[in-house]
């Protein structure tokens, strides 16, 4: 990320040219690599279905409710309120809090998380800002089979097809890693044009605010409420809200980069929710821990 940072102020448009191959090469290869290391089980695709519907439902939400949508008016704001940074932060939190029989739990919300943003991110963030309505499923369609999610999707169906899952998980997880190092060095570039400047990190407007307590407050809260319903035990039920309670994703700012939309919006919600995180996820844990 200080890489990123001091390449950002010498040259501002780097983080795009990386941003944009990023997306549609890297992303593919990053979502084959994490669902062929992994594998697939129950608790996986339960968690994974539970984040990528419950995201869905709560973007419908606040985009039919005026209440809501006033708060949050633009995508920038609802993904980064949505989307957490579950790779590079939540899983090795998991790792180290958690026992190891909920890392599928904690992978799965991860997977949900990131299949939603590269599905539907995409879509939304090109919109036409007078648009007036959330989906046009024709669009939709085309958007889905297009995005990278999709594609990487599509890629470890033909791998299990070939049956090379067990040769090529191994050497994909290169690739994806590499993904990981590219999308902070993104990160940092944005923070350095940010300074470049002038731009005041806490300068937040009210839709930011409002996309942070989001983000931090009222998605674990929610996240927690649905795993007392599905009757999830202490340690389930952690994996999934220290998962909701990470600060806005990475991809939040690659996406803003590639489509040169919010960009100073992602960069601020990711660097603020970041910092404000540090706090919010110990005092999640030990709320988790005397609540049960």
């Amino acid at each position: 990320m200080i890489f990123g940072f001091f390449i950002g102020k010498r040259n501002p448009k780097l983080s795009e040219s990386i941003a944009v191959p990023l997306i549609k090469y890297g992303i593919p290869l990053s979502v084959m690599g994490l669902l062929l290391k992994e594998g697939i089980d129950i608790d996986l695709i339960k968690t994974a279905l539970i984040a990528f519907f419950l995201i869905g439902v709560l973007i419908v939400i606040i985009n039919f409710l005026p209440i809501f949508k006033e708060r949050l008016p633009n995508y920038s704001l609802q993904l980064a309120g949505l989307i957490g940074n579950t790779s590079f932060l939540g899983i090795p939190i998991a790792i180290a809090l958690l026992p190891s029989n909920t890392i599928n739990f904690t992978i799965g919300f991860d997977l949900g998380t990131t299949l939603f943003a590269w599905i539907f991110g995409p879509f939304f963030l090109q919109k036409k800002a007078t648009s007036n309505n959330i989906l046009n499923f024709k669009e939709l369609w085309k958007a889905v089979l297009k995005s990278p999610a999709s594609r990487g999707i599509i890629g470890v169906l033909i791998v299990y097809l070939f049956k090379l899952n067990i040769v090529l998980g191994e050497y994909l997880w290169i690739p994806a890693r590499i993904v990981i190092v590219l999308a902070i060095v993104v990160v940092g570039t944005r923070l350095g044009i940010i300074t470049n400047n002038k731009t005041k990190f806490f300068n937040l407007n009210k839709g930011i605010q409002y996309s942070i307590i989001l983000k931090l407050f009222i998605l674990p809260l929610i996240i927690f409420f649905v795993s007392k319903l599905l009757d999830f035990n202490l340690n389930e039920t952690s994996a999934l809200v220290l998962q909701a309670g990470t600060p806005s994703a990475v991809s939040t700012i690659l996406m803003a980069e590639a489509y040169k939309i919010n960009q100073r919006t992602a960069a601020i919600l990711l660097f603020t929710t970041t910092l404000i995180s540090i706090i919010t996820i110990p005092i999640l844990a030990y709320l988790l821990n005397t609540s049960y």
